[in-house]
């Protein structure tokens, strides 16, 4: 499954304020503010407020890791979903990919894996067939390295989803200077669950569980896509990467990758 190919956002540094700046990867802040009555949606986030979110990618590293649902339309009709979980401190995560077109054609559905430079894609209609007519040995999955994201124009959105994903989560917490264009967007529901919504400068909504204080959902505009991430159950993950037994690398075989469009 390779979804059309699409601009990618530019270089994401580690922070989280850099990452806001580049449109890819933002958090929120939830239960430091409180629904006060008086307050109006698009006031100015608080001192306690820009503190919380500086800390929030920390935090997202601390719970371990996360399940994940990844949603981006894309051309006309064109659904990408991607359902997982994630290891933020091993940077790995797991997810089935589903692209959807609309109208009679039919889904396209893959089990991918991806760390932060590597993607595996399963269930490939073909890649047996293609293997045995190379002489190759029987693989249940293709590896290929990661297009960066910021190679705009020639990053897939799957490569792109990924590397959003993973980035949600820092080693060091941000500097809550770094949130004064923050806003308070009041509260919704995600999941079920009571969250505090804020938006940043640059039009990203970003929300987080009310009682817990950790990202919940984002709502991000890459060029041309609205993407929408939804996180829940916080907690350690141990993902295993498929096997080199059952792994055919790609890179080494472009001709085979571009057919089977990888």
């Amino acid at each position: 499954m390779r979804p059309r190919r699409r601009p990618g956002p530019p270089a994401a540094p580690r922070r989280l304020a850099a990452l806001v700046t580049a449109a890819a990867l933002v958090t929120a802040v939830a239960g430091c503010s409180g629904d006060d009555p008086e307050r109006a949606t698009g006031d100015p986030v608080t001192t306690a407020e820009a503190g919380v979110l500086a800390q929030l990618l920390a935090a997202d590293r601390e719970q371990g890791g996360a399940d994940f649902v990844v949603s981006a339309p894309f051309g006309e009709n064109a659904l990408l979903v991607l359902t997982g979980e994630v290891d933020f401190g091993a940077s790995t995560g797991r997810a089935q990919a589903v692209t959807s077109f609309g109208g009679d054609e039919p889904d396209q559905t893959r089990t991918v894996f991806f760390t932060a430079t590597d993607l595996w894609q399963g269930d490939v209609p073909g890649l047996a067939d293609a293997l045995t007519a190379a002489g190759l040995p029987a693989a249940g999955y293709a590896r290929r390295p990661l297009v960066p994201a910021e190679d705009a124009g020639t990053a897939p959105l799957l490569d792109v989803l990924v590397q959003l994903v993973l980035g949600l989560s820092a080693r060091t917490a941000d500097e809550p200077a770094a949130f004064t264009d923050y806003t308070w967007g009041g509260s919704r529901s995600v999941d079920g669950e009571l969250a505090t919504v804020f938006t940043s400068g640059t039009g990203t909504e970003i929300a987080v569980d009310a009682e817990s204080d950790l990202l919940v959902q984002y709502v991000s505009e890459l060029p041309g896509v609205e993407v929408t991430v939804t996180l829940a159950d916080h907690g350690e993950r141990e993902i295993s990467l498929p096997a080199d037994a059952d792994t055919v690398d790609a890179a080494d075989h472009p001709e085979l990758a571009a057919a089977l469009g990888l």
